[in-house]
């Protein structure tokens, strides 16, 4: 979260002030239930919003622990071996294509500390096979069955993190203060739970976009989001996107006078990897 000063518009600079701001969110996110010490971390630096968050993830090694809310669908398979003639260990990811998947494993294989050398990117219908030739940043493969476990891993993690579960609400309003807990608190009221979101604000305009399902992880009443969007306001929250069933059931109640959409997908192109490699993320690219 980037977060300025409300009054002066400017970084938070008074630490006593950060220290205070710390120590209520450790508060808020620990809950009733402590398991695990809720951690913050605060840094002036500037990150790519996207890669900071996976490697804040992967510090907290999150690829360990399995998510309370299940995801829907097939998850990623990702197997790794060593050529030996040639001294590389390939990896390969077959999954559901989807926007970024390129960009969140290549992070995380840089995160990592391994160089990758050649990659192949293919997509069949909404399917992607990525394929990586890899080292360790001295140039040795990939050495222990360990080693190779945690890869599989993180990369599994990296591609689950981003799966967007639940009905797609875009919010695009006026931006103020407060807004933000505003609407998180009218969610929570009518028992929706946001599994990702995405806030950002261009000027003076808010432009978030939400994913939500209901309390347990399962697909929420359109009747209930249609609640929501009332109490928000229908010209601010529109949905975008609906899961198959509520869909198909939303389209029997138009008569049919609307085609079932399916998700986009946008497939990973030749400019991205194109892309990558001018930035050195990878070595080459096919």
């Amino acid at each position: 979260m980037y977060v300025k000063d409300c009054n002066s518009g400017s970084p938070i600079e008074d630490t006593q002030h950060i220290d205070r701001i710390e120590a209520r969110l450790r508060n808020v996110l620990k809950g009733d239930n402590d398991i695990r010490s809720a951690k913050t971390m605060v840094s002036m630096a500037i990150t790519h919003t996207e890669r900071r968050l996976h490697q804040v993830m992967f510090a907290d090694r999150d690829y360990e622990r399995k998510p309370i809310l299940q995801p829907g669908g097939d998850s990623p398979v990702v197997t790794v071996q060593n050529w030996v003639e040639r001294g590389y260990s390939v990896v390969n990811v077959q999954c559901k294509d989807r926007t970024k998947l390129l960009f969140d494993v290549v992070c995380t294989l840089t995160d990592m500390e391994y160089i990758v050398f050649h990659a192949t990117i293919n997509t069949a219908g909404d399917r992607a096979y990525l394929e990586f030739y890899i080292r360790h940043t001295d140039g040795t493969p990939i050495s222990s069955e360990p080693e190779r476990q945690r890869v599989i891993q993180c990369l599994q993690a990296a591609v689950e993190r981003r799966a967007s579960e639940g009905v797609r609400l875009e919010l695009c309003t006026p931006d103020r203060q407060g807004l933000l807990a505003d609407v998180t608190r009218t969610f929570r009221e009518n028992g929706l739970n946001v599994t990702r979101a995405e806030i950002s604000t261009a000027g003076d305009m808010a432009l978030n976009v939400f994913y939500v399902t209901d309390a347990v992880g399962n697909a929420a009443d359109p009747k209930l989001i249609e609640s929501v969007r009332q109490k928000i306001g229908v010209s601010n929250l529109k949905v975008k996107e609906l899961p198959p069933l509520i869909y198909h059931q939303e389209a029997e109640r138009e008569d049919q006078t609307a085609g079932v959409a399916g998700t986009v997908l946008l497939s990973l192109g030749s400019l991205v990897k194109k892309n990558l490699y001018h930035l050195g993320l990878i070595r080459s690219y096919s």
